[in-house]
């Protein structure tokens, strides 16, 4: 299986790179729950309206379902959690991008577009692995600030 941080491959001949893998670089530990603070999608091309797209006065286009449930999935990742201002901006332009590819735009909206975006966001494992994400088991509540070699007294009390 290797590192976590490194892909298979099937033959270590076939690798044409050779170099070390990095050393030192911090994996982002975050803990497995779904993320609850994620905005809702805003109004669709409230911001972004041009003559071309959208004549001014003409009501804003809804977003499609799909979008919708994929938002569901992008907003409550876990690693959400760690997000500024400028990474939910990032995301709801994927968003829009996977609108316009779900309602078959040409153009910015094809698929290699919307799968880069997807990968920026860590949506899949790979995608986490090549961002060095790790999502981790929750830890219990009370045994946050105990160091390694002390022992929890609740899991001994039914014994």
């Amino acid at each position: 299986m290797g590192l976590p941080g490194t892909k298979p491959v099937a033959d270590r001949s076939q690798v044409r790179r050779t170099n070390k893998p990095t050393q030192g670089a911090e994996w982002l530990e975050v803990p497995d729950v779904p993320f609850a603070g994620g905005p809702d999608l805003p109004a669709r091309g409230e911001e972004s309206a041009t003559s071309r797209e959208r004549p001014l006065g003409t009501p804003a286009l809804a977003w499609p379902e799909t979008t919708v449930r994929w938002w569901d999935a992008v907003r409550t990742m876990p690693h959400a959690a760690t997000w500024t201002p400028a990474d939910w901006q990032t995301a709801f332009a994927a968003a829009e991008a996977h609108a316009r590819f779900v309602e078959g735009w040409k153009g910015c909206a094809s698929g290699a577009e919307l799968r880069q975006r997807e990968k920026q966001l860590g949506m899949t494992r790979d995608a986490r692995r090549d961002l060095r994400i790790l999502y981790v088991p929750p830890k219990p509540k009370g045994d946050a600030d105990l160091p390694a070699n002390v022992a929890v007294l609740d899991d001994f009390r039914d014994l």
